[in-house]
Protein backbone atom coordinates (compact mmCIF):
# COMPACT_ATOMS: atom_id res chain seq x y z
CA UNK A 1 0.00 0.00 0.00
CA UNK A 2 1.18 3.90 -0.79
CA UNK A 3 2.30 5.10 2.79
CA UNK A 4 0.77 8.14 4.31
CA UNK A 5 1.60 11.53 2.98
CA UNK A 6 0.60 15.06 4.58
CA UNK A 7 0.30 16.69 0.85
CA UNK A 8 -0.19 14.71 -1.96
CA UNK A 9 3.14 13.98 -3.48
CA UNK A 10 2.51 13.81 -7.27
CA UNK A 11 5.83 12.07 -7.71
CA UNK A 12 5.28 9.20 -5.54
CA UNK A 13 2.39 8.51 -7.35
CA UNK A 14 4.02 8.34 -10.36
CA UNK A 15 6.39 5.70 -9.29
CA UNK A 16 3.69 3.57 -8.98
CA UNK A 17 2.78 3.41 -12.62
CA UNK A 18 5.06 1.12 -14.56
CA UNK A 19 3.39 2.69 -18.00
CA UNK A 20 4.60 6.31 -16.97
CA UNK A 21 7.61 4.76 -17.97
CA UNK A 22 7.42 5.14 -21.31
CA UNK A 23 7.56 8.63 -21.47
CA UNK A 24 4.07 10.08 -23.16
CA UNK A 25 1.75 13.03 -21.45
CA UNK A 26 -1.65 11.07 -21.11
CA UNK A 27 -4.61 12.92 -20.98
CA UNK A 28 -6.56 9.88 -22.09
CA UNK A 29 -7.97 8.81 -18.35
CA UNK A 30 -11.44 9.62 -19.00
CA UNK A 31 -11.13 6.91 -21.15
CA UNK A 32 -9.49 4.23 -18.80
CA UNK A 33 -7.12 5.13 -16.23
CA UNK A 34 -3.37 4.06 -16.16
CA UNK A 35 -2.61 1.54 -13.66
CA UNK A 36 -0.25 0.85 -10.63
CA UNK A 37 1.82 -2.02 -9.86
CA UNK A 38 -0.16 -2.86 -6.90
CA UNK A 39 -2.91 -3.71 -8.82
CA UNK A 40 -1.29 -5.42 -11.54
CA UNK A 41 0.74 -7.78 -8.88
CA UNK A 42 -3.21 -8.57 -7.18
CA UNK A 43 -4.29 -9.42 -10.49
CA UNK A 44 -1.02 -11.98 -11.16
CA UNK A 45 -1.37 -13.37 -7.10
CA UNK A 46 -5.24 -14.22 -8.26
CA UNK A 47 -3.83 -15.74 -11.55
CA UNK A 48 -0.85 -17.84 -10.39
CA UNK A 49 -2.62 -19.15 -6.75
CA UNK A 50 -4.62 -21.78 -6.64
CA UNK A 51 -8.25 -20.93 -7.32
CA UNK A 52 -11.34 -22.91 -8.57
CA UNK A 53 -15.03 -21.79 -8.73
CA UNK A 54 -16.49 -20.60 -5.33
CA UNK A 55 -17.02 -22.80 -2.28
CA UNK A 56 -15.87 -23.60 1.20
CA UNK A 57 -14.05 -27.23 0.72
CA UNK A 58 -10.75 -26.95 -0.87
CA UNK A 59 -8.47 -24.45 -0.55
CA UNK A 60 -8.97 -23.27 -3.72
CA UNK A 61 -12.40 -22.97 -3.18
CA UNK A 62 -12.38 -20.35 -0.27
CA UNK A 63 -9.70 -18.13 -1.99
CA UNK A 64 -12.13 -17.95 -4.82
CA UNK A 65 -15.13 -17.22 -2.43
CA UNK A 66 -12.62 -14.55 -0.23
CA UNK A 67 -11.58 -12.65 -3.33
CA UNK A 68 -15.28 -12.18 -4.43
CA UNK A 69 -16.13 -10.82 -0.92
CA UNK A 70 -12.97 -8.70 -0.17
CA UNK A 71 -14.03 -6.67 -4.00
CA UNK A 72 -17.19 -6.51 -2.64
CA UNK A 73 -16.35 -4.97 0.21
CA UNK A 74 -13.68 -3.01 -1.15
CA UNK A 75 -16.54 -1.44 -3.97
CA UNK A 76 -19.37 -0.84 -0.90
CA UNK A 77 -16.18 1.24 1.08
CA UNK A 78 -15.51 3.41 -2.06
CA UNK A 79 -19.57 4.29 -2.90
CA UNK A 80 -20.14 3.94 0.88
CA UNK A 81 -22.72 1.13 0.03
CA UNK A 82 -23.85 -2.39 1.61
CA UNK A 83 -21.35 -5.19 0.51
CA UNK A 84 -24.69 -7.19 -0.28
CA UNK A 85 -25.48 -4.61 -2.79
CA UNK A 86 -22.64 -4.91 -4.97
CA UNK A 87 -23.12 -6.70 -8.54
CA UNK A 88 -20.06 -7.02 -11.26
CA UNK A 89 -20.30 -7.65 -14.47
CA UNK A 90 -17.87 -7.44 -17.91
CA UNK A 91 -18.75 -3.44 -18.01
CA UNK A 92 -20.88 -0.94 -16.96
CA UNK A 93 -22.59 -0.90 -20.39
CA UNK A 94 -23.47 -4.78 -19.83
CA UNK A 95 -24.90 -4.36 -16.33
CA UNK A 96 -27.25 -1.66 -17.44
CA UNK A 97 -28.33 -3.31 -20.07
CA UNK A 98 -29.19 -6.13 -18.23
CA UNK A 99 -30.96 -3.70 -15.48
CA UNK A 100 -33.09 -2.20 -17.75
CA UNK A 101 -34.51 -4.95 -19.34
CA UNK A 102 -35.17 -6.61 -15.99
CA UNK A 103 -36.61 -3.27 -14.51
CA UNK A 104 -38.90 -2.86 -17.61
CA UNK A 105 -40.47 -6.03 -17.36
CA UNK A 106 -42.76 -4.54 -15.07
CA UNK A 107 -43.37 -1.54 -17.21
CA UNK A 108 -45.84 -0.85 -19.97
CA UNK A 109 -47.91 1.83 -22.21
CA UNK A 110 -48.62 4.63 -19.90
CA UNK A 111 -45.02 4.53 -18.00
CA UNK A 112 -42.72 6.91 -18.53
CA UNK A 113 -38.90 6.80 -18.38
CA UNK A 114 -36.23 9.96 -18.24
CA UNK A 115 -33.30 9.94 -19.61
CA UNK A 116 -30.71 13.31 -20.14
CA UNK A 117 -28.60 14.59 -22.81
CA UNK A 118 -25.96 14.97 -20.73
CA UNK A 119 -25.11 11.18 -20.49
CA UNK A 120 -22.88 8.51 -21.43
CA UNK A 121 -24.92 6.59 -24.37
CA UNK A 122 -24.19 3.63 -21.79
CA UNK A 123 -26.99 6.00 -19.59
CA UNK A 124 -29.38 6.85 -21.99
CA UNK A 125 -29.72 3.96 -24.97
CA UNK A 126 -30.60 0.79 -22.76
CA UNK A 127 -33.37 2.19 -20.82
CA UNK A 128 -34.77 3.87 -24.41
CA UNK A 129 -34.58 0.64 -25.84
CA UNK A 130 -36.11 -1.53 -22.97
CA UNK A 131 -38.84 1.20 -22.62
CA UNK A 132 -39.63 1.05 -26.32
CA UNK A 133 -39.76 -2.85 -26.18
CA UNK A 134 -42.27 -2.56 -23.47
CA UNK A 135 -44.32 0.36 -24.99
CA UNK A 136 -43.17 3.00 -22.40
CA UNK A 137 -42.80 6.59 -23.49
CA UNK A 138 -39.33 8.08 -23.17
CA UNK A 139 -39.01 11.60 -21.82
CA UNK A 140 -35.75 13.56 -22.30
CA UNK A 141 -34.00 16.25 -19.60
CA UNK A 142 -32.55 18.49 -21.72
CA UNK A 143 -28.85 20.23 -21.66
CA UNK A 144 -28.35 23.49 -21.08
CA UNK A 145 -25.70 24.14 -24.53
CA UNK A 146 -24.41 27.54 -23.29
CA UNK A 147 -23.44 26.14 -19.46
CA UNK A 148 -23.35 22.64 -19.95
CA UNK A 149 -25.39 22.19 -17.32
CA UNK A 150 -28.73 20.01 -16.17
CA UNK A 151 -30.82 21.57 -13.90
CA UNK A 152 -33.30 20.48 -11.34
CA UNK A 153 -35.32 22.78 -13.19
CA UNK A 154 -34.93 21.38 -16.89
CA UNK A 155 -35.65 17.04 -15.21
CA UNK A 156 -39.02 18.39 -13.83
CA UNK A 157 -40.39 19.67 -16.70
CA UNK A 158 -40.60 16.07 -17.61
CA UNK A 159 -41.35 13.96 -14.65
CA UNK A 160 -44.75 13.57 -13.83
CA UNK A 161 -46.72 10.72 -11.64
CA UNK A 162 -46.09 7.89 -14.36
CA UNK A 163 -42.28 8.35 -14.36
CA UNK A 164 -41.04 4.85 -13.05
CA UNK A 165 -37.15 5.39 -13.49
CA UNK A 166 -35.00 8.74 -14.13
CA UNK A 167 -31.00 7.90 -15.63
CA UNK A 168 -29.05 10.33 -14.54
CA UNK A 169 -25.39 11.30 -14.79
CA UNK A 170 -23.27 11.64 -12.08
CA UNK A 171 -20.91 13.86 -14.18
CA UNK A 172 -20.00 14.43 -17.97
CA UNK A 173 -17.77 11.94 -19.14
CA UNK A 174 -17.16 14.37 -22.40
CA UNK A 175 -17.24 17.58 -20.67
CA UNK A 176 -16.80 17.11 -17.14
CA UNK A 177 -20.22 18.91 -15.51
CA UNK A 178 -20.98 17.66 -12.56
CA UNK A 179 -24.84 18.27 -12.17
CA UNK A 180 -26.73 18.66 -8.46
CA UNK A 181 -27.51 14.39 -8.46
CA UNK A 182 -29.06 14.87 -4.85
CA UNK A 183 -31.33 17.32 -6.17
CA UNK A 184 -32.46 15.58 -9.12
CA UNK A 185 -33.05 12.41 -7.51
CA UNK A 186 -35.00 13.97 -5.08
CA UNK A 187 -36.91 15.04 -7.59
CA UNK A 188 -36.92 11.64 -9.11
CA UNK A 189 -38.56 10.08 -5.73
CA UNK A 190 -41.16 12.41 -5.10
CA UNK A 191 -42.49 11.49 -8.72
CA UNK A 192 -42.21 7.95 -7.53
CA UNK A 193 -39.36 6.79 -9.49
CA UNK A 194 -35.58 4.63 -9.46
CA UNK A 195 -32.91 7.18 -9.73
CA UNK A 196 -30.36 4.88 -11.38
CA UNK A 197 -27.08 6.81 -11.33
CA UNK A 198 -23.96 6.41 -13.61
CA UNK A 199 -20.76 6.98 -11.34
CA UNK A 200 -18.24 6.29 -14.15
CA UNK A 201 -16.81 9.03 -14.57
CA UNK A 202 -17.28 10.65 -11.13
CA UNK A 203 -15.93 7.81 -8.96
CA UNK A 204 -12.80 8.49 -10.70
CA UNK A 205 -12.34 12.00 -9.26
CA UNK A 206 -14.11 12.51 -5.65
CA UNK A 207 -15.96 10.83 -2.79
CA UNK A 208 -18.67 9.14 -3.30
CA UNK A 209 -21.71 8.60 -1.10
CA UNK A 210 -24.70 7.21 -2.76
CA UNK A 211 -27.07 7.34 -0.46
CA UNK A 212 -26.23 11.34 -0.01
CA UNK A 213 -26.43 11.21 -3.97
CA UNK A 214 -30.21 9.44 -3.57
CA UNK A 215 -28.90 7.07 -6.09
CA UNK A 216 -31.45 3.62 -5.84
CA UNK A 217 -28.91 2.03 -8.36
CA UNK A 218 -24.94 3.50 -9.17
CA UNK A 219 -22.64 2.26 -11.62
CA UNK A 220 -19.24 2.71 -12.14
CA UNK A 221 -16.21 0.95 -13.98
CA UNK A 222 -13.08 0.06 -12.01
CA UNK A 223 -11.18 0.44 -14.95
CA UNK A 224 -11.62 4.37 -14.61
CA UNK A 225 -10.24 4.59 -11.19
CA UNK A 226 -7.18 3.31 -11.31
CA UNK A 227 -8.13 -0.74 -11.69
CA UNK A 228 -9.22 -3.74 -14.39
CA UNK A 229 -11.74 -3.52 -17.08
CA UNK A 230 -15.01 -4.52 -14.97
CA UNK A 231 -18.66 -3.09 -14.08
CA UNK A 232 -20.05 -2.25 -11.05
CA UNK A 233 -23.69 -1.68 -9.60
CA UNK A 234 -24.41 -1.03 -5.98
CA UNK A 235 -27.77 -0.98 -4.52
CA UNK A 236 -29.49 -1.76 -1.71
CA UNK A 237 -29.80 -5.72 -1.23
CA UNK A 238 -33.91 -5.11 -0.27
CA UNK A 239 -34.17 -3.43 -3.93
CA UNK A 240 -32.47 -5.97 -5.68
CA UNK A 241 -34.28 -8.97 -3.80
CA UNK A 242 -37.11 -7.39 -5.58
CA UNK A 243 -35.99 -7.70 -8.94
CA UNK A 244 -35.80 -11.26 -11.24
CA UNK A 245 -33.85 -11.07 -13.86
CA UNK A 246 -33.49 -14.00 -16.46
CA UNK A 247 -30.77 -16.51 -15.35
CA UNK A 248 -29.65 -20.48 -15.41
CA UNK A 249 -31.62 -22.51 -13.88
CA UNK A 250 -28.89 -24.38 -11.56
CA UNK A 251 -27.44 -20.84 -10.74
CA UNK A 252 -28.39 -19.70 -6.85
CA UNK A 253 -30.66 -17.03 -6.58
CA UNK A 254 -28.96 -15.18 -3.94
CA UNK A 255 -28.55 -10.98 -3.93
CA UNK A 256 -26.09 -10.21 -5.04
CA UNK A 257 -25.41 -13.46 -7.34
CA UNK A 258 -28.38 -13.60 -8.92
CA UNK A 259 -27.39 -10.98 -11.58
CA UNK A 260 -23.92 -12.02 -12.05
CA UNK A 261 -24.30 -14.21 -14.79
CA UNK A 262 -21.44 -17.30 -15.26
CA UNK A 263 -17.86 -17.48 -13.41
CA UNK A 264 -16.64 -14.21 -12.00
CA UNK A 265 -13.61 -12.63 -13.12
CA UNK A 266 -11.89 -13.56 -9.79
CA UNK A 267 -8.13 -12.00 -10.86
CA UNK A 268 -10.21 -8.49 -11.56
CA UNK A 269 -12.09 -8.62 -8.87
CA UNK A 270 -8.46 -8.85 -6.82
CA UNK A 271 -7.68 -5.92 -9.03
CA UNK A 272 -10.53 -3.56 -7.79
CA UNK A 273 -9.60 -4.68 -4.44
CA UNK A 274 -5.93 -3.76 -4.99
CA UNK A 275 -7.42 -0.33 -7.21
CA UNK A 276 -9.72 0.88 -3.80
CA UNK A 277 -7.18 -0.03 -1.42
CA UNK A 278 -4.47 2.22 -3.02
CA UNK A 279 -6.81 5.13 -3.23
CA UNK A 280 -7.97 4.53 0.38
CA UNK A 281 -3.63 4.54 0.85
CA UNK A 282 -3.35 8.23 -0.81
CA UNK A 283 -5.43 8.81 2.45
CA UNK A 284 -3.14 7.75 4.83
CA UNK A 285 -2.79 5.06 6.75
CA UNK A 286 -5.02 6.24 9.86
CA UNK A 287 -8.21 4.93 10.40
CA UNK A 288 -11.20 2.58 8.53
CA UNK A 289 -10.59 2.61 4.86
CA UNK A 290 -13.70 4.79 3.83
CA UNK A 291 -12.16 7.45 6.23
CA UNK A 292 -8.82 7.04 4.12
CA UNK A 293 -10.93 6.82 0.73
CA UNK A 294 -12.99 9.96 1.40
CA UNK A 295 -9.47 11.66 2.49
CA UNK A 296 -7.53 10.39 -0.40
CA UNK A 297 -10.02 11.36 -3.17
CA UNK A 298 -10.57 14.66 -1.61
CA UNK A 299 -6.73 14.65 -2.41
CA UNK A 300 -6.87 13.61 -5.33
CA UNK A 301 -9.93 15.99 -6.35
CA UNK A 302 -7.93 18.93 -4.51
CA UNK A 303 -4.31 18.17 -7.28
CA UNK A 304 -6.62 17.62 -10.28
CA UNK A 305 -8.34 20.77 -10.07
CA UNK A 306 -5.07 22.82 -9.52
CA UNK A 307 -4.08 21.53 -12.84
CA UNK A 308 -7.63 21.76 -14.73
CA UNK A 309 -7.25 25.73 -13.61
CA UNK A 310 -3.79 25.46 -15.26
CA UNK A 311 -4.87 23.89 -18.26
CA UNK A 312 -7.73 26.44 -18.62
CA UNK A 313 -5.77 29.46 -17.94
CA UNK A 314 -3.18 28.21 -20.33
CA UNK A 315 -5.57 27.13 -23.36
CA UNK A 316 -7.13 30.83 -22.74
CA UNK A 317 -4.12 32.06 -23.97
CA UNK A 318 -4.05 30.41 -27.81
CA UNK A 319 -6.03 31.97 -30.48
CA UNK A 320 -8.98 30.43 -32.05
CA UNK A 321 -9.73 27.83 -29.24
CA UNK A 322 -12.86 27.02 -27.55
CA UNK A 323 -13.87 25.48 -24.33
CA UNK A 324 -17.29 23.20 -23.89
CA UNK A 325 -16.74 22.26 -20.44
CA UNK A 326 -18.53 25.17 -18.32
CA UNK A 327 -20.60 23.99 -15.84
CA UNK A 328 -20.06 25.43 -12.35
CA UNK A 329 -18.83 22.84 -10.64
CA UNK A 330 -16.56 19.82 -13.14
CA UNK A 331 -14.21 17.32 -12.97
CA UNK A 332 -11.15 17.76 -14.51
CA UNK A 333 -11.67 16.72 -17.97
CA UNK A 334 -12.36 19.85 -20.98
CA UNK A 335 -13.41 19.54 -24.50
CA UNK A 336 -11.68 21.68 -26.78
CA UNK A 337 -12.49 22.68 -30.28
CA UNK A 338 -10.63 24.76 -32.83
CA UNK A 339 -11.51 27.07 -35.27
CA UNK A 340 -8.79 26.51 -37.98
CA UNK A 341 -7.91 22.69 -37.43
CA UNK A 342 -10.38 19.71 -36.80
CA UNK A 343 -9.72 18.29 -33.06
CA UNK A 344 -8.52 14.83 -34.76
CA UNK A 345 -5.89 16.53 -36.29
CA UNK A 346 -4.70 18.13 -32.93
CA UNK A 347 -4.80 15.06 -31.16
CA UNK A 348 -2.60 13.07 -33.89
CA UNK A 349 -0.02 16.25 -33.59
CA UNK A 350 0.26 15.89 -29.60
CA UNK A 351 0.78 12.17 -29.93
CA UNK A 352 3.84 13.16 -32.43
CA UNK A 353 5.02 15.05 -29.09
CA UNK A 354 4.26 12.06 -26.65
CA UNK A 355 1.38 13.57 -25.69
CA UNK A 356 -2.07 11.36 -25.38
CA UNK A 357 -5.16 13.57 -25.34
CA UNK A 358 -7.90 11.73 -27.62
CA UNK A 359 -10.60 13.50 -30.27
CA UNK A 360 -14.13 12.31 -30.44
CA UNK A 361 -17.15 12.47 -28.99
CA UNK A 362 -16.63 9.37 -26.58
CA UNK A 363 -19.94 7.78 -26.57
CA UNK A 364 -21.32 10.93 -25.23
CA UNK A 365 -23.53 11.34 -28.22
CA UNK A 366 -26.20 13.25 -26.74
CA UNK A 367 -23.92 15.38 -25.58
CA UNK A 368 -21.70 16.29 -28.64
CA UNK A 369 -25.14 16.65 -30.84
CA UNK A 370 -26.71 19.20 -28.29
CA UNK A 371 -23.52 21.33 -28.25
CA UNK A 372 -23.57 21.54 -32.08
CA UNK A 373 -20.37 19.66 -32.45
CA UNK A 374 -22.50 16.97 -34.44
CA UNK A 375 -20.61 12.93 -33.93
CA UNK A 376 -17.59 14.53 -33.74
CA UNK A 377 -17.32 15.89 -30.53
CA UNK A 378 -13.93 17.76 -29.70
CA UNK A 379 -10.22 17.20 -28.02
CA UNK A 380 -10.74 15.72 -24.82
CA UNK A 381 -7.74 16.56 -22.06
CA UNK A 382 -8.22 14.53 -18.80
CA UNK A 383 -6.50 14.43 -15.24
CA UNK A 384 -5.98 12.02 -13.00
CA UNK A 385 -3.87 11.11 -9.83
CA UNK A 386 -0.63 10.64 -11.77
CA UNK A 387 -0.89 13.96 -13.93
CA UNK A 388 1.69 16.38 -12.70
CA UNK A 389 2.62 19.95 -13.71
CA UNK A 390 5.53 18.49 -16.39
CA UNK A 391 2.36 16.69 -18.42
CA UNK A 392 0.73 20.30 -18.30
CA UNK A 393 3.41 21.88 -19.54
CA UNK A 394 3.76 19.30 -22.39
CA UNK A 395 0.02 19.62 -23.52
CA UNK A 396 0.34 23.51 -23.46
CA UNK A 397 3.84 23.41 -25.48
CA UNK A 398 2.25 20.96 -28.04
CA UNK A 399 -1.19 23.25 -28.27
CA UNK A 400 1.13 26.08 -29.02
CA UNK A 401 3.10 24.37 -31.50
CA UNK A 402 0.08 22.07 -33.96
CA UNK A 403 -1.91 25.88 -33.43
CA UNK A 404 0.94 27.24 -35.37
CA UNK A 405 1.35 24.58 -37.91
CA UNK A 406 -2.81 25.84 -38.63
Amino acid sequence: MTTARTTYDVAAVRADFPALRAGAAHFDGPGGSQVPRQVAEAVAATLTAPIANRGQVTAAERHADAVVHAARAAVADLVAGDPGGVVFGRSMTQLTYDLSRTLAAGWGPGDEVVVTRLDHDANVRPWVQAATARGATVRWADLDPDTGELTAEALAAVLSDRTRLVALPGASNLIGTRPDVAALTALAHRAGALAYVDGVHLTAHAPVDVAALGADLYACSPYKFLGPHLGCAVAAPSLLETLHPDKLLPSTDAVPERFELGTLPYELLAGTTAAVDYLAGLGGDDGDRRGRLVAGLTAVEAHEDRLRERVEEGVAELPGVTSWSRAAHRTPTLLYTFADRPAAEVSRALAQRGVNAPAGSFYAIEVSRRLGLGDTGGLRVGLAPYSDDDDVDRLLDGLRAALAQA
